[in-house]
């Protein structure tokens, strides 16, 4: 433990005797019950051997009774002032962080809205958590700081932040606020937030790990790279498109993607994720602009390519207009696979709910419709195909962060079960979990 830690630990002992703060007197109460216990066995023992057995057992029994009694009582105030103080959510809090510490080792990689529904699940599940995101984002208010102010764009790692945050609703609400109006306007306030913590804490990772302590963040959130990069995309009539808000919009089907400067390097604690995990999650989200960003950070690529981890893909419910305009699975699959090779998507999960008239219908309007596949997968060629019902009912057809949880760790347990070896215990009490969930 660091001298700082050890200092702040010390210097939150002694504010539990501050004045006022109702410890010390109930300390009092207990060590003069305790005295009394003792006290009384000491008289008893003193008058064993006088005639008068009643006046020994009174005499016991009165002087212990009182004192265990200011045992009780001393304790129960205690327990009382000092859970008032610390706050009964932090006890609570700390105690089911190291239960989560049992479920497997987990690295999502992904931006946008997809990859917070995946954070969102599994973080009730598993605090071995470790969230990729991309950093390629020019548009919006991400844009406008990375533009002015020269950080890594800020606004899919808030998302991403809230997601695994344990917090109080109001702090959710306050970083997810939107100024409308004024010079701030389209600004969110997590994304100035995270800005100021860069400057305080001197460079973007130790803000983001200071953000992290103020939001009880379970897991880790970081960036694909810490270069400033560019993502630029080819078209299939031939035109080239800058930006990543810009390809999102394609006026014609993408034929491939890249980053530059293509040597942007990744952390070495995404590294060090990637080596020790036990799951790797791609997607949802949007494919050019979402997921495969991450993959063309090289050395993260190629750490998935020779992890022993199982790899899925969580296909999007819905293709997206201009960026995968009449996408099949097979088309988002392989838009993956040139990027990382054949054989390293182990497991396509893909929703198999059929998604409402009434929803369906407005996103056909828009130009959207849900992802399929155009054929089964054949036995023993590609990953396996797995379909399950991922859908979240709220107007909007997307994932359900609870379902996608349960879907994605059944998935582990099914296709990859030595992840439990040197873990039995661990891989019993997530099945025990999942149950619990469930019901």
């Amino acid at each position: 433990m660091s001298s700082a830690a050890k200092t702040a630990g010390k210097g939150s002992i002694r504010r539990l005797l501050y004045p006022g703060v109702r410890v010390k007197r109930y300390l009092a109460v207990v060590a003069l019950g305790f005295f009394l216990v003792g006290f009384g066995i000491g008289v008893a023992l003193a008058t064993r051997r006088i005639r008068f057995e009643l006046l020994h057992h009174l005499l016991f029994s009165g002087i212990v009774g009182v004192g265990l009694a200011l045992v009780a009582f001393g304790s129960w105030k205690l327990w009382r002032s000092v859970n008032e103080g610390v706050g009964s959510s932090r006890w609570t809090s700390r105690f089911y962080s190291r239960h989560l510490a049992r479920g497997p080792k987990v690295v999502a990689l992904g931006g946008g809205t997809g990859l917070p529904a995946v954070l969102r699940g599994l973080k009730e599940y598993t605090g071995n958590l470790t969230a990729v995101v991309t950093v390629a984002d020019n548009g919006g208010s991400s844009g406008r700081l990375r533009g002015s102010l020269g950080i890594l764009p800020p606004g899919d790692i808030r998302n991403c932040m809230v997601a695994l945050a344990d917090t109080e609703p109001l702090m959710e609400r306050l970083f997810q606020y939107r100024f409308e109006e004024g010079e701030l306007a389209g600004h969110s306030f997590g994304n100035l937030f995270l800005a100021a913590m860069e400057e305080a804490a001197g460079d973007f990772v130790s803000g983001l790990r200071a953000s992290s302590h103020v939001l009880a963040v379970r897991g880790r959130v970081l960036p694909a790279t810490l270069d400033q990069v560019e993502l630029k995309a080819e078209l299939n009539d031939g035109r080239i498109v800058i930006g990543e808000s810009q390809i999102g919009r394609s006026p014609s089907r993408i034929q491939r993607v890249w980053m530059e400067p293509k040597n942007a390097r990744p952390l070495q604690e995404t590294i060090e994720a990637i080596r020790a995990a036990d799951l790797i999650v791609l997607g949802p989200g949007s494919l050019y602009t979402s997921v495969i960003p991450n993959l063309l950070v090289q050395e993260v690529a190629l750490e998935i390519q020779k992890s022993r981890a199982l790899v899925v893909y969580v296909a999007n419910v819905m293709t997206q207009p201009g960026e995968t305009s009449h996408f099949s699975l097979e088309d988002h699959v392989d838009a993956i696979t040139r990027i990382l090779g054949p054989n390293v998507i182990d497991v396509v999960l893909i929703n198999d709910r059929k998604v409402p008239a009434s929803i369906a219908s407005r996103y056909l309007e828009e130009g959207a419709e849900p992802v399929t596949a155009r054929s089964p997968s054949k036995k023993g060629k590609g990953p396996h195909l797995v379909h399950d019902d991922l859908l979240l009912e709220d107007g909007v057809a997307r994932h359900d962060p609870e379902k996608l949880a349960r879907s994605l760790l059944k998935t582990l347990n099914q296709f990859h079960p030595k992840w439990s070896e040197g873990h039995f215990f661990d891989s019993l009490w997530l099945d025990s979990r999942l149950r619990e969930r469930k019901s």
